[in-house]
């Protein structure tokens, strides 16, 4: 029997990484906010791997922090072990990875939304979505709650009709041993919605003290601790070492000859797997030609000896885990504690979704996170924080927030996710962002603090001390510029000594600071009146420096970029009365309706001369108009 349980601005159904994000963002926004979990014990779960970042992920976490979300604190506080990732390599694609304590960060994410204002935290499956004339109107728990909200933002994760399948054994079930969400995709079918199926997996957890670590290569942190938040100050945590050991040929052979009791090839598996994160049994199959592949032991946690084997993601049967497991260096005698197993579950075709997140086919409901076909918990985070921001403005009567896709790693998650859809859940990659140069791990401050400062997420006193670390970056800057070094032989020893050739003519720090040979510190010996600076702001006046022509290059494509995501269409606009355009063309275009010429111009299907068409169409129309406007 249904009875009301309350009113509320926004209702976010799911309490994972997307779920905290958007329920902590519409409250601290002022919304009086509710969130639902189906067990309050799996607030900000981490069912797989228990680490934050790494390439392209750890761009989403900085990007998240910039405009006030919360992942990045939590972060902070509760990780174990932190690295730098490609430092060998271009800024683009450096990048933060943390291994954080699985449990601490759950009881951390969960004390910070039981301590925050306007939110309120219900144990409880939603099962129905209440919508009236194509709005939303609230939700109703299986216990016949009904809370009433004027948004609903749907974080469902992997649990709508999720199915655990471990060899020849699968069941109806959510991660960890949890309750699936059985009874929400049925509602979103009856509301319109098209759902996919996807795959995911997990690797086995076994006992630390089964370990043999002297046969595997110590994995350490960094020695000097870089923070994922740009309000950490100073990381100062206990770290612990992950391992790396490798598969062997008896591991391989294994596999191979249980191949016909795995659910992959057995055919019991219907949804689509992530390719970038392909299970251990696919690896051997697909790479025959390789004879180990790399396997990391990690941590998860201070106060546990569970182990998690990364590059082992795998649902053959336990006894076939067991003994792969033991073919492995440094893994023969292992104890398993959790077997790895697969997961299918139901996911929403995300073309259905506005720039936005907020459905075309129902106002007020967003969705965010894997319920969208993404993987990973900085995907989720992301999208998380942009469906709560989105929902909290659209009820404050705001305009929305659309990052493009040259302003942030987030623009161009759920750029691909609207415009392109996605035929495998979705893993954020530093290829898919065109302008990388310019979205960097180092500077997601400098390009999103000011907007989450205008939304309301951002502190004065946080935005007074980004407004000071601009400033100085770009007093650097200019004062490398200022300062000439003449070629006297004194000059030019220096340099050769430096591994850099001599000069003719004077020239700038700045221009000693583009030269491959040199750095910051190198030049030192030219610079007498040097300011005492933070790293952070000498990382960032180097590399504005020494990549400049890069960046500037760059800059210029975002500029004629951005000229086209300007265009506009018309959100009335009917595809059928444009002469000329394909038909293939006008199915697209009216499935997905996209908000610019840009968006269009992505669109699997439409081609060039397609846009052409589409741009002469709404020319025309826009001269029509104004003739009428003149009469």
């Amino acid at each position: 029997m249904e009875y009301t349980a309350g009113y509320y601005d926004v209702a976010v159904v799911g309490a994972g990484h997307a779920g905290c994000e958007a329920a902590l963002a519409c409250a601290r926004l002022g919304l009086k906010t509710v969130v639902f979990a189906i067990n309050l014990d799996s607030i900000a779960m981490m069912p797989c791997n228990p680490s934050i970042g790494g390439p392209a992920k750890g761009h989403l976490v900085r990007e998240i922090d910039a405009l006030g979300g919360e992942m990045a604190r939590n972060t902070d506080k509760t990780l174990i072990q932190v690295r730098m990732l490609n430092t060998k390599k271009g800024p683009a694609v450096r990048a933060l990875r943390a291994q954080a304590d699985k449990k601490a960060y759950q009881f951390s994410m969960k004390y910070t939304l039981e301590s925050q204002e306007n939110l309120d935290i219900v144990q409880g499956e939603v099962v129905k979505i209440i919508t009236q004339n194509k709005k939303v109107k609230g939700v109703v728990t299986r216990t016949g709650g009904v809370y009433y909200a004027n948004a609903v933002i749907l974080t469902t994760g992997v649990y709508l009709r999720s199915r655990i399948i471990i060899g020849d054994v699968n069941y109806s079930g959510g991660p960890n041993g949890l309750f699936p969400a059985n009874e929400l995709s049925g509602c979103l079918l009856d509301l319109g919605f098209e759902l996919g199926r996807f795959k995911t997996g997990t690797p086995p957890r076994v006992h630390k003290k089964s370990v043999d670590f002297s046969k595997m290569i110590e994995q350490p942190g960094d020695e000097i601790m870089i923070p994922f938040s740009y309000e950490t100050e100073v990381l100062n945590r206990p770290q612990v070492s992950c391992w790396l050991t490798y598969t062997t040929k008896k591991t391989h052979e294994i596999i191979l000859e249980n191949l016909h009791r795995a659910p992959l090839y057995r055919g019991d598996i219907k949804g689509v797997g992530p390719r970038y994160c392909p299970s251990i049994e696919d690896k051997v199959v697909r790479f025959s030609d390789k004879e180990s592949h790399q396997v990391f032991i990690e941590p998860e946690g201070l106060n546990t000896n569970e182990m998690y084997v990364q590059g082992v993601s795998t649902s053959l049967p336990e006894d076939v885990q067991v003994m792969m497991l033991r073919s492995i260096k440094g893994l023969e005698n292992v104890r398993l504690m959790r077997p790895g197993y697969a997961i299918e579950y139901d996911y929403v075709v995300p073309t259905q979704l506005h720039l936005t997140l907020e459905t075309k086919e129902i106002e007020g409901l967003y969705m965010a996170g894997q319920i969208n076909g993404t993987s990973g918990y900085e995907e989720a985070a992301a999208q998380g924080l942009i469906a709560g921001i989105n929902a909290a403005l659209k009820l404050k009567d705001r305009e929305p927030l659309v990052l493009k896709r040259s302003d942030a790693y987030i623009g161009v998650l759920i750029d691909d996710l609207v415009t392109k859809g996605t035929n495998e859940p979705y893993r954020m990659l530093t290829s898919r962002a065109e302008y990388r140069l310019i979205l960097r791990n180092d500077n997601a401050d400098m390009r999103l603090t000011e907007i989450g400062y205008k939304i309301g997420l951002i502190s004065e006193e946080r935005y007074e001390k980004f407004l000071k670390k601009k400033k100085m970056i770009e007093e650097e800057i200019e004062r490398l510029r200022s300062i000439k070094i003449t070629p006297t032989q004194e000059v030019n020893e220096e340099l050769e000594e430096l591994g850099t050739s001599p000069i003719n003519t004077p020239v700038t720090l700045e221009d000693l600071l583009k030269r491959p040979e040199l750095d910051y510190e190198k030049i030192k010996v030219f610079d007498k009146g040097r300011p005492d600076l933070p790293k952070e702001i000498i990382e960032q006046v180097q590399v504005e420096i020494a990549y400049e022509g890069y960046i500037s290059r760059q800059l210029k494509q975002v500029e004629a970029f951005k000229k086209l995501e300007n265009k506009k269409i018309p959100p009335d606009i009917d595809y059928d009365k444009i002469y000329g355009l394909r038909t293939e063309a006008k199915q697209k275009l009216k499935k997905i309706r996209p908000e610019s010429i840009g968006q269009a111009s992505r669109i699997s299907g439409v081609n060039p001369a397609d846009i052409s068409i589409l741009l002469i169409y709404l020319e025309s129309e826009k001269r029509k108009k104004g003739k009428e406007s003149e009469e």
